[in-house]
């Protein structure tokens, strides 16, 4: 794999990682912890499926498991490094289902599935990273 292509998988996941951080920075101000939550919940798998849809029409360097797999990793490496470490100086939040758990199973269901849905709709997959290695 490439830098590049590296690069343009990991400011996917980013971007995905900010948008639900600014999900739930705005459900905090509108409501209740739970209902932040909640719309961080429903916020992730969209935004993620949406990503995923985009990046495996674009894209499609890897394929959508692997995609799943490392837009996950991602996420939860900044969860831990940035936010549980830097930003909050605790892992409380590890503690919650609603809070981290569900959003992580969702994203990665999210994401494999728009992948899987846009390979379909082009026939074979594309060249991928693994088709490539192997």
């Amino acid at each position: 794999m490439t830098l590049g292509r590296a690069a343009i998988i990991a400011a996917f996941a980013i971007a995905g990682w900010a948008a639900c951080g600014a999900a739930i920075a705005i459900g905090f101000a509108v409501t209740t912890q739970t209902g932040a939550l909640v719309i961080h919940a429903i916020a992730a798998p969209v935004v993620f499926a949406a990503l995923s849809s985009l990046y495996h029409a674009r894209f499609a360097y890897t394929r959508p498991l692997t995609t799943a797999a490392l837009f996950l990793a991602i996420v939860v490496a900044l969860d831990v490094f940035l936010v549980a470490l830097v930003i909050e100086r605790s892992f409380v939040m590890f503690a919650s289902v609603l809070g981290t758990w569900l959003p992580f199973v969702l994203i990665f269901g999210a994401t494999w599935a728009a992948g899987m849905m846009v390979e379909r709709r082009h026939g074979a997959p594309r060249e991928s990273m693994e088709s490539r290695a192997g």
